[in-house]
């Protein structure tokens, strides 16, 4: 079975692997107090070009949580796509620290600004704004759930929004490296860090074994950040762990490079599909594709690949998802491609 349901099916790039196991007997000290973890947040801070706090945590449903409940008061709400991962993917941990997930319909898994703008309006308009949960923050991807990502511009209009109406903005960067390394990407981490008040840099599903590290730009949200990490059990003790990964992927550009290997991939693998007159659901320019496949087709296909129900369109039809990632052969790529063929 070659497996293109998601984009963590292995383990973590080899240079982090051959990292880890030089440095396993050194001595460092706990909770991410060590060197490599200073010379990670180092790197980082460089790109950010910004005066921002780095933090590690395994996972992105941890940093989620974490961040999301660190930043609202018991009464607030944070608003997001309906299909972003707070809102549909991580089994109500938002809600589960007191804090509602307020949904936007999303298009192509994207919100504008012009609806943020008319969801909050709406809540300060009501004569009963005091029975719901009050919008504080917005959650958006990079890229987004469905592959598309934000543009600098859309992402600076979301921004005024949030600055005309006192919101936190967060990006949730879970597959960040993606969106960077893409050719129709024109936002930095500059940028992010000039826009957001907190994002989030992604490492599960770009080449580490685990990890996501949180960048905070508003100084407002960095105070006692270390302290709820810790209350929510994110901090890892061998937090060199962390440290020593996210070095590996920020020293020589090797997190864009690699997310460059997996886009490469997705764009061949997307012209196999579209060769044989079969579709993309939604304009992904990054590493997950979504085709419209028949039933037949799944069926012919899940003989030999892993892949992704997304989203039914009807009897017959269904959208499917395939993501490459750092570790996709190209081998893999054209053996599907040569079945897309044959369907």
């Amino acid at each position: 079975m070659i497996r293109f349901d998601n984009d963590y099916t292995e383990g973590a790039h080899p240079r982090i692997m051959e990292k880890l196991a030089e440095t396993n007997e050194e001595q460092l000290p706990g909770y991410g107090r060590d060197h490599y973890s200073d010379e990670a947040k180092a790197l980082i801070t460089r790109l950010c070009d910004n005066d921002v706090d780095v933090h590690f945590m395994v996972g992105g449903t941890q940093a989620n949580l974490t961040i999301i409940s660190s930043a609202l008061r018991t009464h607030q709400g944070v608003i997001a796509p309906d299909s972003g991962h707070i809102a549909a993917d991580e089994t109500g941990a938002i809600e589960a620290t007191g804090h509602k997930v307020l949904v936007i319909e999303n298009e192509n898994g994207k919100i504008s600004a012009a609806q943020i703008r008319d969801f909050v309006d709406g809540h300060w308009t009501s004569p009963i704004r005091e029975h719901m949960a009050q919008p504080k923050m917005v959650c958006i991807s990079q890229p987004t759930e469905s592959g598309t990502m934000y543009s600098k511009q859309e992402l600076e209009e979301v921004r005024q929004v949030c600055d005309d109406h006192n919101l936190h903005l967060m990006v949730d960067g879970a597959r960040l490296g993606y969106a960077l390394a893409s050719e129709d990407n024109d936002v930095t981490l500059a940028d992010l860090a000039r826009l957001c008040d907190v994002f989030y840099i992604g490492g599960t599903k770009v080449g580490a074994l685990f990890g996501e590290a949180v960048v905070i730009s508003n100084s407002a949200l960095k105070e006692d950040f270390r302290y709820i990490i810790k209350q929510k059990g994110g901090m890892l003790a061998k937090g060199r762990l962390l440290g020593i990964q996210f070095k590996v992927l920020f020293q020589d550009e090797l997190y864009v490079n690699i997310s460059r290997h997996a886009l490469k991939m997705a764009k061949r693998l997307q012209e196999g599909f579209e060769s044989k007159g079969i579709n993309m659901h939604y304009p992904s320019p990054t590493n997950q594709l979504f085709p419209v496949l028949t039933t037949e087709q799944m069926d012919e296909l899940s003989r030999k690949y892993a892949f992704q129900p997304w989203e039914e369109l009807d009897e017959d039809r269904k959208v499917i998802r395939f993501c490459t990632s750092w570790s996709t052969k190209e081998n893999d790529v054209e053996a599907l491609i040569a079945d897309i063929g044959k369907l």
